[in-house]
């Protein structure tokens, strides 16, 4: 007997018939359960009869067989998915699959169905969030026995905000790059309200290096994707007494349309303006000029946030301390 039988889902009797072996020994087999004595060439015909069939352990089973689901929920709250955000949720997948954890996400964009529908249905082992979210919600996922609730960018737990993933070296990597030339710095602030919770600490780090520098609090403009807002924040910093001479961006997106506004006002970057960004997304090199960026191993943050996941599913966490960054400046032209 070949192929998925009936059509119907195939079971671990279909692979004892297959292989003529009891049920017991295809579980064995396939759950690779220590201490059994069983033949090589035996573990060999389970295996390729569940491979001829198709054969895939239900959900369900894994979790009853576990204690637990193997599922981690990753909570995106509303920002845009752009480049880098989505190599992490790529890297997060890859760095949980390593420990045979299925990474899942859902997205709070509206109309979005309520986190709690969701945890709910899918009863996961663990929730990792970008964003904080409400302490009761955390409580009530934790009762009904989701095992590890954490947040990267704001605690789950008694409503304080402490970031797993920093933002503020961001900012202090754009600045130190920049003070090294210039005497007064002007931060490009995003026009969604909702990545303040980047922006803010990010910021926070350029106006801490500002001090320490001895320079005046940067200069702070919000920059729109449009080239008047963009044009109205540079002839600002330039106005200003005393100018502007450099300018940390947000990220690469809100830099590029930094760089566009200074082309359309004949003006160049870095002589007139420098400017540097983040995430190094591939446009960034292709700019004109090729931008100055901060590049993040994002595969590094994925690998820590999934140990930590890990460690505390297995009760030697969970950890608050913030994840290690290795944070460089990817030099080009623009700064």
């Amino acid at each position: 007997m070949t192929g998925r039988p009936g059509g119907r889902r195939v079971t671990s009797a279909d692979v004892a018939r297959e292989a003529e072996v009891s049920r017991a020994t295809v579980s064995y087999v396939l759950n690779d359960s220590p201490h059994q004595r069983i033949p090589e060439a035996t573990r060999r015909r389970v295996r390729e009869a569940a491979a001829r069939l198709g054969y895939a352990p239900s959900a369900a089973a894994r979790s009853l067989r576990k204690g637990r689901s193997d599922i981690v929920l990753g909570l995106l709250p509303d920002w845009p998915i752009e480049h880098v955000l989505g190599r992490l949720v790529q890297q997060l997948t890859d760095a949980l699959a390593e420990h045979e954890l299925t990474f899942l996400v859902h997205s709070a964009a509206h109309p979005a169905r309520p986190l709690g529908e969701v945890w709910k249905a899918l009863t996961p082992a663990a929730v990792l969030a970008l964003d904080a979210f409400p302490e009761d919600e955390a409580g009530a996922m934790r009762a009904a026995g989701v095992e590890v609730v954490m947040a990267v960018h704001g605690s789950a737990r008694g409503g304080h905000r402490s970031a797993l993933v920093p933002e503020e070296p961001i900012g202090a990597a754009q600045a130190r790059h920049l003070v090294r030339t210039h005497r007064r710095l002007g931060y490009a602030y995003p026009d969604l309200a909702r990545l303040g919770v980047l922006a803010e600490p990010r910021l926070e780090g350029v106006r801490k290096v500002c001090a320490e520098s001895g320079l005046a609090e940067p200069d702070v403009r919000t920059v729109s994707p449009d080239p008047d807002g963009a044009v109205a924040a540079v002839r600002a910093w330039l106005a200003a007494d005393p100018p502007v001479t450099g300018v940390c961006a947000f990220n690469d997106a809100v830099a590029l349309a930094v760089l566009a506004a200074l082309r359309s006002l004949g003006l160049r970057a870095p002589g007139d303006l420098a400017v540097i960004g983040v995430d190094d997304i591939p446009g960034a090199a292709l700019a004109r000029p090729p931008l100055t960026t901060v590049v993040r191993d994002t595969g590094l943050i994925a690998r820590d946030l999934a140990r930590r996941i890990v460690d505390a599913l297995g009760e030697t966490g969970p950890f608050t301390d913030p994840v290690t960054e290795h944070l460089r400046v990817q030099v080009r032209v623009s700064a």
